[in-house]
This record gives structure tokens, C-alpha cells and sequence, in this order.
């Protein structure tokens, strides 16, 4: 299962949500990758722990597909441990940004899914974007099976969703068929807030596909930042890890196909 995680609003969590399930896919003995696609790294800084040496990867990866080579890059080369068991790491780097315009002009945007396609062994694929609809999302989506949106109960967010969801209908039906909206990941809750509450309840009543546990606020994601571990590593007995494994295991359950018609039910509304 290939999931991207996906916001256009900076801040929303989209790096925390990603590395934090991806960790709980391998400490349950699955063989996790996770795919940096955000130029800021933040997610290569929190699995790689801010090591000064940057290793080969999306970077690179994309440009390799630049230019004409008889013999192409093992696929795995592009792939590194983390300090985590079974836990993966394809991560960004620098220059990023730069190379969008010339992938964009040259129809780069399958290249993702090949090489992810090429990977052999890895039960999960978590894939963290940009606060953009350009280049690496759309081939972030282009390589996915599931989308997963962070909601960050704010009330410019509640009103960008729909939005969003026209942008992942459209890939869907451009670019790839089986792409669903799983969810929304309610992140950074108040539950004794009245805005949070009343912002979540309005999403549950336009029918969008609302995930349960709701991630909540707490300082405990900033310490797991600055110690580079995930905090089933860091904090295990913690409320929110906890509410991380329930929402893991909500993923889990099968039969979850139902989500896109909900999604495609109120862009039709």
C-alpha cells in the first residue's frame, strides 16, 4: 500500500503524521518505507537526525531522469536505513526546487511511480509532500493508492478542503484511477475548545470520510522533533502515541474503497 500525505496549507502536520504512522508500520513488523518529497527535508531531518552528510536521493533520483543513460541507477541505491528497524528512508535534498521546471517540461511526472514500482520488499510506502499542488505532489498522488489529508482545525483549512479534494478527483481521473481519499486526520485537537469542535462537526455533516482518534495538541511532537524519533520510540505510554496506534489501526481495516465516493458525493453536491 502506497499512502501520500496531503495538505496545501503549510503547517497542518503533514511531516509529523507521515514519520510517526510510518514508524508505528515498522515497529508492528512491517517493512516501511517513507519518501521525502518536500525541498524543506523536514521529514529527512527527523528520520535522518540531522546528519551533516546528505545521502543520494529524491534529488537525484529525478535528476538521473534527466539526462540520457545507458545504465540506469539501481533503484535501491536512491534508499537508506533509518536508525529504526525496518523503517526506511528515500529522503529529499538540496536543489529541489530547481529541478521542478525542468521535470515539469520534460513529463517527469511518472517517474515516481516507476521507481516505487522498481523497490522490491517493502509492505508500506508513506510519501510527504509540499504545501503545493506542483510537480512532486501531483507525482506524489500519480504514485499513491490512498491520500490521507491533515486538518489542522482551523477555519482557513475547513474552507480549502473542498478545493483539495478537487484537486486529488482530478488526478484521480486524469492520471490515476485507483487514487481514494482515506481520510481526514483531525491533527492538533482541543477537545475542551469550542472552534475545534465546531470545526470538525461541520466536516462529519458535509459527509467527508473524518478518521477517528483525533490527533491531539501536544508539546510531546515538538520534543520527538528535536530528538529525531518517532514517538512510539520516544514517549510509547504517551496519550497521543496512543492515539497514533488507534488511527494506525483504523488504517488497517480493509474494505476502505468507500471513501472516494464520499469525497466525489460533495464536490457534486
Amino acid at each position: 500500500m502506497r499512502r501520500v500525505v496531503f495538505n496545501q496549507k503549510g503547517g497542518v502536520g503533514k511531516s509529523t503524521i507521515t514519520v510517526n504512522l510510518a514508524a508505528l508500520s515498522a515497529a508492528a513488523g512491517r517493512r516501511t518505507l517513507v519518501v521525502d518529497l518536500d525541498p524543506q527535508g523536514n521529514t529527512t531531518h527527523y528520520l535522518g537526525g540531522g546528519g551533516p552528510e546528505p545521502k543520494p536521493g529524491v534529488g537525484d533520483f529525478f535528476e538521473q531522469t534527466l539526462g540520457f543513460r545507458l545504465f540506469k541507477d539501481d533503484p535501491a541505491r536512491f534508499v537508506h536505513p533509518t536508525a529504526f528497524e525496518r523503517l526506511h528512508l528515500l529522503p529529499a535534498g538540496p536543489g529541489m526546487d530547481a529541478l521542478q521546471p525542468r521535470l515539469e517540461s520534460h513529463h517527469k511526472i511518472y517517474k515516481l511511480r516507476d521507481l516505487l514500482r522498481g523497490l522490491e520488499g517493502f509492505d508500506e510506502v508513506w510519501i510527504d509532500t509540499p504545501p503545493s499542488l506542483g510537480f512532486f505532489t501531483l507525482a506524489a498522488m500519480i504514485a499513491a493508492d490512498r491520500c490521507l489529508i491533515p486538518f489542522d482545525c482551523d477555519a482557513f483549512s475547513r474552507r480549502a478542503l473542498v478545493s483539495l479534494l478537487e484537486s486529488v478527483e482530478e488526478v484521480r481521473a486524469d492520471h490515476n484511477p485507483g487514487l481514494a481519499v482515506e481520510g481526514v486526520v483531525v491533527n492538533m485537537f482541543q477537545a475542551r475548545a469550542s472552534l475545534p469542535q465546531r470545526l470538525v462537526e461541520e466536516l462529519v455533516s458535509d459527509g467527508l470520510p473524518v478518521l477517528r482518534p483525533f490527533l491531539s495538541a501536544s508539546v510531546k511532537v515538538r520534543e520527538s522533533h528535536q530528538a529525531f524519533r518517532p514517538l512510539v520510540h520516544l514517549a510509547p505510554a504517551h496519550k497521543l502515541t496512543g492515539e497514533f496506534r488507534q488511527l494506525h489501526a483504523t488504517l488497517q481495516r480493509p474494505a476502505r474503497g468507500a471513501r472516494k465516493g464520499k469525497a466525489r458525493a460533495m464536490l457534486e453536491a
